[in-house]
């Protein structure tokens, strides 16, 4: 017998100070940044566009899982289409350079993507859960060989994937996994509830991936302990299914020296970790989490009622109203919304805005415990990825879902 739990969208998780690392480390330092924003002045220039209505048919995006740029200022879009499980390779003109992976059974196809890394010198990591192997792709885009990943037989999973630069090795956090598919052996032998978030490293030069754990991120109560056998057993693999709306989230980055950069915490918290050490800085400024009142969850709860009566049939208008009205929501909201890292790795913290869907400003550190600025709300969304040069590109999605690439390059600092 074998049961899947689907994949569906999860937040991670997110909140104390607390850290265990994989192994005794030295004492971390702490980092107090100051609680005045100093304002940063920023300009972008447009590249280009990619799935805009008048693009070419290979840029009709549906399902984009992720974006990544190579040091050539290549950018590779990940998208999942109506299970198409491409990805796209687009030089620095917009220009589509090669077309990469599709479902099948043959060498370079694959089963089920579900996450894709990018080495800066162009290589590809593809993370494939129905095969649980990762896909290595040359820069030219050939298929090199597959390597089989560690963990149970009886119960398998994919999480997010980054790549480690100066390495071949990927950073995931296997807790982050939006499915997990298990046979009849998951429902028997130790049973261990999961109390944090792994953040490993894995290292793909062999043919079966070899682990470290490099941190244990918080995870937020999921009250999974209270609930009987058998649907911890289902559960253990997701534990942040279980998380109410609006919980606090792990947000992480690799920065470019191999380190990760993360924020487990509701307050504004940047911890640096790296490989044998662990957690060895952490940043903090005097931000605190805002009670979320029942008028904001009420606010928030009709946004997403509008949402789906905007783009959704009448059928799941109905089917999915009970589901926003009942939903739990947490007791408070976070200080910190979003992380990413630019090319010369300074990390960009986006700070959550006066509402629960609203973007607030963002700050700019480094990982030397260095503030440099932030950037007002409304200047500038985060990106969703940054390349060499000032590139970055972000997916932009309209009132009906459809999704659009758009590549800018920094002017301003």
């Amino acid at each position: 017998m074998t049961s899947r739990i689907p994949y569906s969208f999860v937040g991670a998780s997110c909140a104390s100070l607390a850290l265990a690392a994989a192994s005794p480390a030295p004492a971390q330092q702490i980092i107090d940044l100051p609680a005045e924003d100093r304002t940063l002045e920023l300009e972008f220039e447009e590249l280009y566009r990619l799935g805009t209505l008048s693009g070419e048919e290979w840029e009709q995006f549906g399902d984009v899982q992720s974006v990544a740029f190579n040091a050539a200022g290549n950018l590779l879009v990940f998208d999942q289409h109506d299970l198409a499980q491409k990805i796209y390779v687009v030089d620095p003109e917009g220009r589509l350079v090669r077309e990469m992976g599709g479902p099948g059974e043959g060498p370079g196809e694959f089963g089920n993507a579900v996450a894709m890394a990018v080495m800066p010198d162009g290589r590809v990591v593809v993370a494939d859960h129905d095969r649980q192997r990762y896909h290595l792709f040359a820069a030219n885009g050939e298929f090199e060989r597959m390597v089989r990943k560690p963990g149970s037989p009886s119960a398998w999973r994919m999480g997010p994937v980054r790549a480690q630069p100066r390495a071949s090795a990927i950073i995931t956090v296997p807790g982050q996994a939006q499915g997990v598919t298990m046979t009849a052996g998951a429902f028997s032998g130790p049973l261990v509830l999961p109390t944090s978030l792994s953040i490993e490293r894995r290292d793909l030069s062999g043919e079966r991936s070899e682990t470290d754990t490099i941190a244990e991120a918080w995870l937020p109560p999921t009250g999974l302990e209270n609930e009987d056998e058998n649907f911890q057993r289902n559960y253990i693999h997701i534990p942040t299914a279980l998380l109410p709306e609006l919980s606090p989230s792990l947000h992480w980055r690799v920065l470019p020296d191999g380190r990760v950069a993360f924020s487990d915490s509701t307050t504004w918290t940047v911890k640096i970790a790296e490989t044998g050490a662990g957690v060895v800085r952490i940043l903090k400024r005097p931000f605190q989490p805002e009670p979320l009142t029942s008028r904001m969850i009420r606010a928030e709860r009709d946004r997403r009622l509008r949402r789906l009566e905007e783009g959704g049939s009448p059928d799941r208008v109905e089917r999915m109203r009970g589901v926003i009205e009942s939903s739990e929501y947490y007791h408070e909201l976070s200080v910190i919304r979003g992380l990413e890292v630019t090319w010369d790795g300074r990390i960009w913290v986006l700070r959550w805005g006066a509402e629960p869907w609203s973007d607030g400003p963002i700050d700019v550190v480094t990982p030397d415990g260095g503030y440099l600025g932030s950037y007002p709300a409304g200047m500038t969304a985060l990106p969703a990825a940054f390349g060499p040069d000032g590139l970055a590109a972000f997916i932009e999605t309209d009132e009906l879902g459809v999704q659009t690439v758009v590549v800018r390059r920094m002017v301003g600092s």
